[in-house]
């Protein structure tokens, strides 16, 4: 025989408890909201349904704000107990961790790898371990704890943080010009060897952008990873639009427009409760500094 009170586990929403714990505190669906990060409307629909699975009212939504009714003070002590425990439950592993693993797109390790001394003076003992990757990891289920990406982020569960912007332009090795003596018309490539995009990235600015202009030229080589595409450019293979923070770097590639013919937004992004981690908050401190120091170059300005 199944008790009443089992219904009650089976359909109680525990983290709608913690949107009521946020609602209570900030006395306001809009203010829980901004906490939360959420909209207000999303806190209310879990407000309602917490309600309706305990079957009675937890606060009343009064011009003022809202007011707990006398079951919502008993439970507000409740949920702001279970919010402590759960936070000393999560304390537990991030007392013994102390490696951080952030992926991030090819080309971006060398910005990051001369400051990881200054990461072990941020935090003591915090490794950090850098993963170069075009593959979109999945950090909800934990394939990393941080992940520098590129274009939107369609997540509303992640949190995304912008880094900077990131420009790309038309680059040719001296040794390709050398062989082409005339002068390259940027907005028409015919005749010429390119280096082009893997078919997957065809929706992308800069893809886009050499797609318009190469239809009668030679495709030698796709890719979705700059540092190949700036590896085979540098070999005189043929011209390629690569970030400029990567091309510019390189003595034998000569940019051939002045102004970045397309720019993206770079974003860190994280699980919410990644930032309980004090390992966690130092690497993205330094992630932060490190690539907003990088701004410019990142932009690609001529």
């Amino acid at each position: 025989m199944v008790s009443p009170g089992n219904d009650i586990d089976n359909d109680l929403d525990w983290d709608a408890l913690r949107y009521f714990l946020r609602a209570a505190q900030a006395k306001s669906l809009s203010g829980a909201a901004r906490t939360l990060g959420v909209e207000h409307t999303t806190v209310g629909r879990r407000l309602s349904s917490l309600e309706s699975a305990i079957g009675a009212a937890l606060v009343e939504r009064k011009p003022s704000g809202l007011e707990l009714t006398r079951l919502g003070r008993r439970a507000l002590r409740l949920a702001s107990e279970m919010d402590r425990l759960a936070r000393a439950i999560g304390e537990l592993g991030v007392a013994r961790r102390a490696s951080v693993r952030l992926v991030v797109p090819s080309g971006f390790t060398a910005l990051l790898t001369p400051h990881l001394e200054a990461l072990g003076r941020i935090r003591s003992g915090v490794s950090l371990e850098v993963v170069s990757s075009a593959r979109r990891v999945d950090l909800r289920k934990g394939e990393a704890d941080l992940a520098i990406r590129i274009g939107p982020i369609d997540d509303e569960a992640l949190i995304a943080r912008k880094l900077a912007d990131v420009g790309s332009a038309l680059y040719a090795s001296r040794g390709y010009l050398a062989r082409h003596k005339r002068a390259i018309d940027t907005n028409d490539l015919s005749g010429h060897s390119v280096i082009g995009f893997q078919r997957s990235l065809a929706a992308m600015p800069a893809a886009e952008w050499l797609s318009a202009r190469s239809e009668h030229a030679s495709i030698v080589l796709r890719s979705r990873e700059a540092v190949d595409m700036v590896a085979a450019a540098r070999s005189g293979a043929g011209l390629a639009v690569l970030p400029c923070f990567l091309a510019d770097a390189e003595p034998a590639l000569v940019r051939l427009t002045a102004v970045p013919i397309a720019t993206r937004r770079v974003s860190l992004v994280y699980r919410r409760e990644a930032r309980l981690s004090p390992a966690i908050r130092a690497v993205i401190r330094l992630v932060i500094d490190v690539m907003r120091g990088h701004a410019i170059a990142l932009r690609g300005d001529a």
